[in-house]
């Protein structure tokens, strides 16, 4: 008899992808307010799309623990479910994880304790409307970069 195994992951998304001048964070959380958790070892991630004026929530991702034990993959498949986002915020992170997520260009952020979700949003959407955080100029640059990339495939037109 094969048992089915439990899905690896549980996703909610609650708005549509990031519109330029908007990025999705994550955050690895398990009470879903406060960064409390290590990135391997998270069982959940709460998302927000943040802009110059406010965040929303986009979305939560739950790894129920059980598809944590012994799973080779647990990294990349938590890598692959964060696709889009702009940077995660966790207690810890292993150099593995590391680079793994600057590859996907996610920025890891490492939290020395526990902090609220809600005081990081508000320090996010200041970096967005004033500038001056390397991550967010980076993350929004790499937006304008994408726009002007496409707008320009639109000018050479199609040839067939």
């Amino acid at each position: 008899m094969n048992a089915k195994s439990p899905s690896p992951l549980r996703k909610l998304t609650l708005a549509a992808p990031p519109e330029p001048g908007t990025l999705q964070v994550a955050f690895a959380s398990k009470d879903r307010t406060h960064v409390d958790q290590h990135f391997g070892a998270a069982e959940g991630f709460v998302l927000y799309l943040a802009d110059n004026t406010h965040a929303k929530l986009s979305g939560v991702l739950e790894f129920p623990p059980e598809s944590m034990d012994g799973n080779e993959n647990k990294l990349s498949e938590k890598i692959d479910a964060l696709r889009g986002c702009a940077a995660v915020f966790c207690l810890a992170v292993g150099g593995s994880a590391v680079r793994q997520l600057v590859q996907a260009g996610i920025q890891p952020m490492r939290l020395d304790t526990i902090e609220p979700v809600e005081n990081i949003l508000h320090t996010i959407i200041c970096g967005i409307r004033d500038g001056g955080v390397p991550w967010i100029d980076k993350a929004l640059r790499a937006q304008d970069g994408d726009t002007a990339r496409f707008e320009r495939m639109l000018e050479e037109g199609w040839q067939e």
